[in-house]
C-alpha cells in the first residue's frame, strides 16, 4: 500500500512540471513559426493523412495551432479526425456535412473548441490576464460568425505587461498583444 502511495505522489508531484514544460515547449514552437513567412489563405486543400498540412507557404489562424502542435508531437489532424469519427453528433454541423473530412475537419475553429473542450481544459474566459498562461489556446468571436483561435506565448506585451498571443488573422503567422482584441469565446489547455 505505501509503495503505491510513493508511486502516486510521486506522479502528482511531477505532474505540473510535466505539464509546464509541454506548454513551454508549445509556446517556443508557435514562437518559431513566426519566423517562416505565411500568407493568409482559407482555400481548401487536399492533404494527406495522417500529418497532412497546406503548402509550407500557406494557411489560416488554425494553421498556426496546427503546427505549433505537430512540432511537439500531436497530430491535431489525427485526433480530432478520430473524435469525430467516434461521436460526430458532437461537433458542429455549420457546413452541412453528413461525415467527417480529414481535409478540413481540423482546420475549423468550431471544431478546434468541440475537440479542446472534450479532451482538453476548458478555462475561464474573463478579462484576468494572470488566467492567461503559455501554451493556452484561445478563441474568439470576431463577429459576423467568423471566430478565431491563437497561443498565447511566453513572451509579455512590453506596455500591458500580459503574454502576447500567436495567430493568423491576415497578416501571417505573427506575434501580438491581442489577447483582449476580440471577445473571447474559449480558453483552453490541452496537452501532456
Amino acid at each position: 500500500m505505501i509503495k503505491w502511495l510513493t508511486i502516486l505522489l510521486f506522479f502528482t508531484q511531477q505532474g505540473p512540471n510535466v505539464r509546464d514544460e509541454f506548454r513551454t515547449r508549445l509556446s517556443d514552437a508557435a514562437l518559431e513559426l513566426t519566423k517562416q513567412q505565411v500568407i493568409y489563405s482559407p482555400g481548401y486543400f487536399r492533404i494527406a493523412y495522417p500529418g497532412g498540412d497546406v503548402p509550407a507557404g500557406k494557411g489560416v489562424c488554425t494553421d498556426v495551432i496546427i503546427r505549433a502542435y505537430r512540432k511537439v508531437g500531436i497530430d491535431l489532424q489525427k485526433e480530432v479526425h478520430e473524435d469525430m469519427a467516434a461521436d460526430f453528433g458532437a461537433y458542429p454541423h455549420r457546413w452541412g456535412l453528413t461525415a467527417t473530412d480529414t481535409n478540413i475537419d481540423h482546420r475549423r475553429v468550431p471544431n478546434l473548441m468541440t475537440f479542446f473542450s472534450r479532451k482538453g481544459l476548458t478555462l475561464a474566459t474573463g478579462q484576468d490576464p494572470a488566467n492567461y498562461r503559455p501554451g493556452d489556446i484561445v478563441c474568439w468571436d470576431l463577429g459576423g460568425g467568423v471566430t478565431h483561435i491563437g497561443i498565447v506565448v511566453n513572451k509579455k506585451s512590453l506596455s500591458a505587461g500580459r503574454y502576447q498571443v500567436v495567430h493568423n488573422i491576415g497578416a501571417g503567422q505573427v506575434m501580438e498583444d491581442c489577447l483582449f482584441g476580440y471577445r473571447i469565446i474559449g480558453h483552453y489547455r490541452y496537452g501532456k
